[in-house]
């Protein structure tokens, strides 16, 4: 039964990516609308007749995600009779189904009644607030920790706080790059890092502030990351969670930049946009496991 359970949680978070990249390239190839303003049915069809691309990715991303989601009830439930001895298990359950009902929410009201940029961003990063709590599930149903040792783990606050800033700030940075996308600003700069390399200057309209504002928290990020990876080699090179956790982050934020400057020097490859969204997407599945090692490690020193 447990083995199943294994083989149940890898689907689910195999699943869960499936539905992040799905959604990522409903944008990029803005497919929307490929459905109509009809939801669940396509067209107001259960099989409609005429197949477009963009019909094609629209339907087979409410597909995915329809699956998935019984998936996840099911993990979830699963989960809380197996492993609710672990005191994250029933926490991570509640959250994995409740915010991918609330994304599927938010992607129902957008094709029905259409969404303002700023609120349709929100919908990758709902969705990824429940990938994470699927990854550590199944990191709990793995055991993860003992092979790690990582309950006799002991985090300090100055480590402490700079997991829980990033991980916050880390989000913030998710939304501006779903902001780029859903206002189309993804080539309003021709130039990378500035907007115009030979004419600096402040942006001049909201779509280059918007693309700006992303650059610039994106370049943060990586800088904080280096920060962090860099006091860990120096101070928490025994603690082998830690150490290797950070250097993971570390090769994601760097691979999430290149790829970030690559869309621009390439005008907009989807296959690059869509490894931009992958690597953000396991970046905050490895900080989150750190927030969950923090909370333990606050628990372990009290």
């Amino acid at each position: 039964m447990r083995r199943s359970l294994k083989w149940l949680a890898v689907a689910t978070t195999i699943g869960m990516i499936f539905i992040l990249i799905g959604g990522a390239l409903v944008t990029k190839t803005d497919s929307g609308m490929g459905c109509g303003r009809s939801w669940p049915l396509c067209n107001g069809k259960f099989l409609p007749l005429e197949i477009t691309p963009e019909l094609v990715i629209e339907l087979a991303h409410r597909l995915v995600s329809g699956v998935v989601g019984m998936m996840v009830l099911v993990l979830s439930v699963w989960s809380w009779k197996a492993v609710g001895h672990i005191r994250e298990t029933k926490f991570l359950s509640f959250l994995s189904f409740f915010f991918l009902l609330l994304q599927a929410l938010i992607g129902a009201a957008a094709v029905k009644w259409g969404q303002s940029g700023f609120v349709l961003a929100l919908h990758f990063g709902i969705s990824l607030v429940s990938f994470s709590a699927v990854l550590l599930l199944t990191l709990l149903i793995f055991e993860i920790d003992k092979r790690f040792d990582a309950e006799k783990l002991y985090i300090d606050k100055r480590m402490g706080f700079h997991i829980v800033g990033v991980s916050i700030y880390s989000y913030l940075v998710i939304y501006t790059g779903a902001l780029v996308r859903h206002t189309k600003s993804s080539l309003v700069c021709r130039d990378w890092p500035l907007c115009l390399n030979d004419a600096p200057s402040l942006p001049s309209n909201m779509y280059e502030w918007v693309q700006m504002g992303h650059r610039a928290a994106a370049g943060l990020i990586f800088i904080w990351i280096t920060y962090i990876l860099y006091l860990t080699v120096r101070h928490y090179k025994n603690q082998k969670v830690l150490y290797w956790g950070w250097i993971i982050s570390f090769i994601l934020v760097s691979l999430q930049v290149i790829a970030g400057a690559l869309i621009i020097f390439s005008s907009l490859n989807l296959y690059i946009a869509l490894l931009h969204a992958f690597f953000i997407t396991c970046l905050f599945g490895v900080l989150s496991y750190f927030l969950l090692l923090y909370s333990r490690s606050k628990k372990n020193n009290l």
